[in-house]
């Protein structure tokens, strides 16, 4: 019951720069009460020493509303990221300094449209309004999936990146989104074949040496599952949330549910899940049909305590949109399945506190 009292309270509690609560989070580590003193632990991967006593203060203040509690004892416990070299850390925070928020798009299979989402998820959040500046938000699309990279097909970008300098390339526009993509350095018929450590080094020069200059959001399309590129990510970056998409049925659901784990172990916030291909909609009858099941994407945020952001449905115009370079979002705003994923990417730039 002691435990329980305190969760409840902590529900009250917003994790810094964000709209979501430290237990939706899944930060909280240990919570109870020894006579009247609250006990809580809380663990968090962020390089801004500010963020820990600026939560431990909200904390405190939450508890002591409650007449059960006299005392606390609040111990925020920082998980550093795990660093290869100085001269390589001090890059990636150069080069990501002006990044305001990095959100990974994740799945736990292969076959879910990540990639799709990821683009139209950046596409959706392009055309929103920063209210401090009026002007739209700034985005960039960093695709991590080394060995199938399919976001310049989707979002339409070509050509090869222009090199700034030593060691230093600007990322290529498409819409309106900075994109970097191992599709626009290697020719399309090259396979990638490369073992682990260079998968490593390649994600680490996207962070390196790429001018990403200012940006609101970077949105990271994540290969399918919890290798090389997602622990490389965790390593580099410091992630702000996690985007997970499943399809409705239950081999997806699972292998998504065990695949988001790793982003609990490695302390990135879980922002919620997206179900994509959840119906097919008959535009005359407005009947749904559902293909593949039917509440696979609730029960995943269910199981991992998290959000459900909302159901994209299947459409032709969403995979012809993919072959052709030309978004959904962009190409045709008003479609049900636009406005679906543009109300999702409203739900996530409100979390992030932009």
């Amino acid at each position: 019951m002691s435990e329980q009292l305190i969760i409840e309270l902590l529900k009250n509690v917003n994790y810094p720069g964000f709209s979501r609560d430290i237990v939706s989070f899944g930060l909280v580590q240990e919570a109870r009460i020894e006579n009247d003193t609250a006990l809580v632990k809380i663990e968090i991967n962020s390089a801004d020493p500010k963020l820990p006593l600026k939560l431990k203060e909200d904390i405190e203040k939450t508890l002591l509303t409650s007449d059960s509690i006299n005392k606390t004892d609040v111990l925020i416990a920082v998980k550093k990221q795990v660093k290869n070299n100085n001269s390589a850390d001090e890059e990636t925070s150069n080069m990501l300094s002006g990044v305001k928020k990095i959100v990974a798009v994740a799945s736990g299979k292969g076959g879910v449209g990540k990639s799709t989402l990821a683009v139209n998820l950046a596409c959706a959040a392009e055309k929103l309004i920063d209210p401090e500046s009026g002007s739209r938000l700034k985005i960039g699309l960093m695709d991590c999936d080394v060995y199938g990279p399919s976001v310049p097909l989707l979002i339409g970008a070509s050509g090869q990146p222009q090199a700034l300098g030593e060691n230093l390339i600007a990322p290529v526009e498409s819409y309106g989104i900075k994109v970097m993509s191992m599709g626009l350095l290697v020719d399309e018929e090259t396979p990638v074949v490369w073992r682990g450590p260079m998968v490593m080094k390649t994600i680490q020069q996207f962070a390196n040496n790429v001018e990403w200059a200012d940006l609101d959001i970077l949105f990271i399309d994540l290969p399918p599952g919890t290798g090389d590129a997602q622990l490389s990510l965790a390593q580099t970056m410091p992630i702000d949330g996690t985007v997970i998409i499943t399809t409705p049925q239950k081999a997806a659901v699972d292998v998504a549910r065990r695949g988001a784990r790793m982003f609990e172990k490695v302390n990135i916030p879980i922002l919620g899940v997206i179900e994509n291909m959840s119906f097919l909609l008959n535009e005359e009858t407005q009947e749904k049909s559902y293909l593949f099941g039917q509440g696979g994407g609730p029960a995943t945020a269910h199981a991992l305590s998290t959000a459900f952001l909302g159901e994209v449905p299947l459409h032709e115009e969403i995979r012809m949109g993919g072959d052709h370079g030309i978004p959904i979002i962009t190409s045709n705003p008003e479609h049900y399945a636009s406005k679906a994923i543009s109300q999702i990417a409203v739900e996530i730039v409100d979390m992030l506190g932009n």
